[in-house]
């Protein structure tokens, strides 16, 4: 096996092993099996890292939009015409990377916090689990391997909200899994129309134009369904009703990941599967899925605006965000494109650093009620300073994560021009606008005036922890990294964004 084969393996085995191995563990062992998790979690980061272009070699050529550096393609089920196809490049490289870096941050925290009822070895093995699924996602290079990943992390989060979550924890983890299934049911029949119409899964063939097979009315509804499906899981308006629910009840590292990489399976599924699948549809289906986009980023801000609890409010601003990842996509040009990627690194940075600094808050205050959060500042000083770094980082500051994927994506509205895409570019910077004006009114009333009484108890409480230290440290620097040198993700998409986009133009 080559390099890169041995590396793409190991991003998945990794942590298949140390879910195993902190799950077996008995319960006196509880916090050397939270340590082995983590030094799992880390081997598979370290393997992300070193799965550079330089160190592999791409196998495939030709005329197809997905070109992998390196790649497993190996019978699965033969009797089916099924392969374990595995690969990745520049569109889904970032977002292993981001997937692994989360992954490893969360199980960090859970060596110094453990939400109740504890067995942190349990909530640790669920998380590498997660993260077996979320990156076999991203290297799925066949639809039916793709659709199996997709569900592989529907019961592991699940559980994470069931057991580990709040007080309302069971309804938000069935509302999580009903709509996650409604989603799934649609990626199936999706999957399976495209397969029987093409009598192929791979991805590389289905994005090849040269053999591009489907008619176009086929194209239409298979990339209704998947669409949707992807739409359900990111998730876009107005399908977005599941998610307050499950990051409020959340626990802080359910809820990092949740919004840090969970989410991105949809967007990335949207943008790789049903526009790379199904080109032409999605070239009919643009000017609906830019006015849907449009719409998640006014309503979104909106909703934000009147929302009175820390978690729900960062909560609802994902609906926004993902709005401009969706208005990328939908341009279908090569800016809107890159747009939708480093919107989806910089979303997971940033929201995965403010729910941890949200976690904190309340961990620390017992309750999430803006109204009883005022002036924090004054008895948490480094507390308060991150959050406002998180929340400008968010709202889209020039020079921080948050405002490449915003800017980009109002770019290549006015890109691809005409009175539509023009009215759509002027409300969606309106929209950013809106999330200048939550994310203020959200530090204004929580680290600014008189402390309040639960505020007042922090005095002896407001450093940062250890374990805090440890896991928002590295994303306090990457939104910042991010932020001054774009190419960090963007060096990495440019030709494999450009030959998508050029698929679809033919």
């Amino acid at each position: 096996m080559s390099t890169g084969q041995t590396l793409l393996l190991a991003l998945l085995i990794l942590p298949a092993i140390g879910a195993l191995f902190a799950a077996a563990m008995p319960a006196r062992l509880d916090r050397a099996a939270r340590v082995g998790g983590t030094a799992f979690a880390a081997a598979t980061f370290g393997a992300a890292l070193f799965f550079l272009p330089g160190a592999t070699t791409a196998t495939t050529v030709g005329t197809a939009a997905i070109v992998p550096w390196a790649e497993i393609d190996v019978p699965w089920a033969p009797d089916l015409s099924l392969r374990f196809h595995l690969g990745v490049d520049g569109i889904s490289y970032p977002l292993v990377v981001l997937t692994a870096a989360l992954t490893m941050l969360c199980c960090a925290y859970c060596l110094w916090r453990v939400p109740d009822p504890g067995r942190g070895r349990l909530l640790v093995a669920l998380l590498l689990v997660l993260e077996v699924g979320i990156i076999g996602v991203f290297l799925a290079l066949d639809l039916v391997l793709f659709f199996v990943f997709f569900e592989v992390v529907l019961l592991p989060m699940y559980a994470v909200i069931a057991v580990w979550g709040g007080p309302d924890r069971r309804r938000a983890a069935r509302k999580f899994v009903l709509y996650t299934l409604f989603g799934s049911v649609l990626l199936l029949v999706g999957v399976f129309t495209v397969v029987s119409a093409t009598g192929t899964a791979d991805l590389v063939a289905l994005t090849d134009p040269a053999t591009r097979p489907m008619s176009s009315g086929l194209q239409l509804f298979a990339f209704v369904l998947l669409a949707t499906a992807f739409a359900v899981k990111s998730p876009l308006w107005p399908l977005h009703t599941w998610l307050p629910a499950a990051h409020t009840e959340a626990p802080t590292v359910g809820s990092v990941i949740l919004a840090g990489v969970l989410l991105k399976m949809g967007t990335y599924g949207l943008l790789r599967v049903a526009v790379g699948v199904a080109p032409d549809a999605a070239a009919r289906s643009a000017p609906v899925l830019g006015i849907l986009a449009t719409a998640a980023i006014i309503v979104g801000g909106l909703v934000c605006l009147a929302q009175t609890e820390l978690k729900r409010l960062i909560a609802y601003s994902s609906v926004g965000h993902m709005g401009f990842v969706l208005l990328g996509v939908a341009t279908l040009t090569t800016t809107g494109f890159q747009a939708a990627l480093i919107g989806n690194i910089a979303h997971g940075i940033v929201t995965g650093l403010l729910f941890f600094v949200a976690g904190g808050i309340k961990d620390r205050a017992h309750t999430g009620d803006l109204a009883q959060l005022g002036g924090l500042r004054e008895t948490a000083p480094a507390l308060s300073g991150v959050l406002a770094f998180a929340a400008i980082a968010s709202l889209g500051l020039p020079g921080l994560a948050g405002f490449w994927g915003e800017a980009f994506a109002v770019v290549a509205a006015f890109e691809r021009g005409g009175a539509l895409w023009t009215t759509l570019g002027v409300l969606a910077a309106g929209g950013a606008a809106l999330a200048a004006a939550y994310f203020l009114r959200l530090l204004r009333r929580v680290t600014h005036g008189a402390a309040s009484p639960p505020v007042v108890a922090l005095t002896t409480e407001g450093r940062l922890r250890p374990g805090e230290l440890v896991a928002w440290s590295p994303l306090i620097a990457l939104a910042l990294a991010v932020g001054v040198v774009p190419a960090l993700v963007l060096g990495y998409s440019a030709d494999p964004v450009a030959a998508l986009a050029e698929v679809i133009t033919r």
